[in-house]
Formats: C-alpha cells, structure tokens, sequence
C-alpha cells in the first residue's frame, strides 16, 4: 500500500513539474474618450410667492391665497399633479434696528416656492409666464436635462473605446509592437447634470401680463471614458 502512494506521489510530482508556468503577457494600458451631443427634453424651474405684511396672519393668508391662484393655473394650462410640488416654504420677522435699542418686529415676510418638472422644453416657456402672470414674483432659475440617463451611453462608449484603441495602437507602433486583444475594459462615464440657466427675479406688472418667457433648449453634452488594458505582441 506504502508503495501504491509512493508511486502515485512521483507521477503526480513528475506531471507538475511538466508543466510550465503561464508566460507573463506584456501589456499597455491607456484611456479613451467619448463625446455626445443630446438636446434636454425635460425642464425644471421654481418660482415662489412673497408677501409682506405688518400682521403674521395677514401675510399667511395672502400667500395662500396667491400661491393657491399659481398651482390652479398651471394645471389648467396643463401641468399635472405629478409635475408640480411645494420645493420650499419659509417665515421670517422683519425688524427694526436702531441704535442703543432691542431690535424691534414691524412685520412678516412670507414665502412659499413650487417647483415645475416636465417633459417637453417648449413648454418652459409658456408655463414660466403662466405662473408669473397668476402671481409669482420670485424666481432662481430653470434647468434643462434629459429624462432618459441612458441616452447617448452606446454611441459614447463606442467612441471612448475606440479613442482607446488609436491611442494604444499609436504608441505600439511607436514601441516597434503591434497590438493584441483587450484584456481588461473599465468604464465610466461622467454623469451631466441639469443645466441651470439664471433667472432675474421676476415681479408681476399690475398693469399688463408679461409675455411668453423665451426658453433655448441648444444641446448638453454626456462624456463617457474607458480605461482598456491591451495585449503587446
């Protein structure tokens, strides 16, 4: 039996020792680039409503009442429950200052912001002047974004491989190489984010409505990179 296990351990040693060790692979590793143009089709904005007033409750309920008057007019030009939300809702006391004296309440400020979300940048425009027409008189800005994050993602992370290999190819050739298979493919892509586009503080005009806000889409642009490990021969 001790002669069996001998034998078994001098042909399994002599197998092994048959076999040679993986050859180490030479290698070159470099980066590529890729850049598409995409045109937003989903806009966001926030406007508010401010009031002033001595009494806390005055300038509470005149808010209400306005802000109710902003949100009822953008459904009706046809903004959905889904698009429209409260973004933000502050008071604050307004005081009196004077020198050698505590400072003094001489009133409330009062302010309630809605923020707009929705598909399609050609109707930014005519919901912004919706709602400044129906109250608003505070305003930040409107972004621009796309509502689908995979869009462009094949064209770019074609192109970034294909930036990849021209650089490695190049720098093979240089070397007196030529170059093999990818052995190892890395992405990642940098995510773009809305695009803000400021906005002045708008005050509704007691005299006339204001006109149609004009809003330009134009184009974003999504970056994607790979990192490609590439055989040397």
């Amino acid at each position: 039996m001790r002669l069996i296990f001998a034998a078994l351990t001098l042909v399994t040693t002599t197998l092994f020792a048959q076999v040679p060790p993986p050859a180490l692979v030479e290698s070159i590793t470099v980066s590529g680039t890729g850049r598409v143009a995409l045109r937003p089709d989903r806009f966001s904005f926030t406007v508010g409503v401010q009031t002033l007033s001595p009494s806390l409750e005055d300038a509470v309920n005149e808010n209400n009442q306005r802000v109710a008057s902003v949100i009822a007019a953008l459904k009706k030009a046809g903004a959905t429950d889904n698009e429209i939300r409260t973004s933000g809702f502050s008071l604050s006391p307004q005081q009196d200052y004077q020198q050698g004296k505590l400072p003094r309440i001489v009133g409330y400020a009062v302010s309630n912001n809605v923020a707009v979300t929705r598909k399609g940048v050609a109707d930014a425009g005519r919901l912004l002047q919706v709602a400044v027409n129906a109250g608003v008189n505070q305003a930040s800005s409107i972004e621009l974004g796309n509502s689908d994050p995979s869009l462009g993602r094949d064209e770019g992370l074609r192109a970034a491989f294909q930036d990849a290999r021209a650089k490695a190819t190049l720098l093979a050739s240089a070397a007196g190489r030529t170059l093999g298979r990818a052995l190892m493919i890395n992405e990642g892509s940098e995510p773009v984010p809305p695009r803000p586009y400021p906005m002045q503080a708008m005050m509704k005009s007691a005299a006339a409505d204001v006109s149609e806000v004009p809003i330009e889409g134009g184009t974003q642009e999504v970056v994607f990179h790979v990192t490609v490990v590439f055989e040397l021969r």
